[in-house]
């Protein structure tokens, strides 16, 4: 969950801001326009609240027909759904591809919520 209740910036390697959690859930691109949601069972829905896809407690991402697109695991690491590694995100919110490269930031959002957050963009 976003620790805070107001927005948190979610940023590229270059610091620019590319979008918001807020704390209610609302995923924000960098202009603002709300692209979706997380609800708090683990809905992942889009602007116009249509399910999308699902976060388990588990850190486990599917799709809206609940076929499994990946995982998140509890130190930060994100999987797809061969258990490939795609990055990390780190305590310090550093995000980072599979090769260690610094692809983004976060400020103060958990890491499943950091990590959905690129799921959001490139599965969903």
């Amino acid at each position: 969950m976003v620790t805070s209740s107001q927005a948190q910036r979610i940023m590229n390697a270059s610091y620019q801001t590319i979008g918001y959690i807020e704390g209610g859930g609302r995923v924000q691109n960098a202009n603002y326009q709300t692209v979706g949601y997380y609800e708090v069972d683990g809905r992942v829905e889009n602007a116009s609240y249509e399910i999308i896809g699902y976060i388990d407690n588990q850190g486990r991402v599917q799709n809206s027909s609940y076929q499994t697109l990946g995982y998140i695991g509890a130190d930060g690491r994100v999987q797809d759904a061969s258990y490939q590694t795609l990055g990390y995100v780190n305590q310090d919110g550093k995000i980072e591809n599979a090769s260690y490269q610094t692809i983004g930031y976060v400020e103060s959002v958990s890491m499943n919520w950091a990590a959905g957050y690129f799921f959001f963009f490139f599965y969903f």
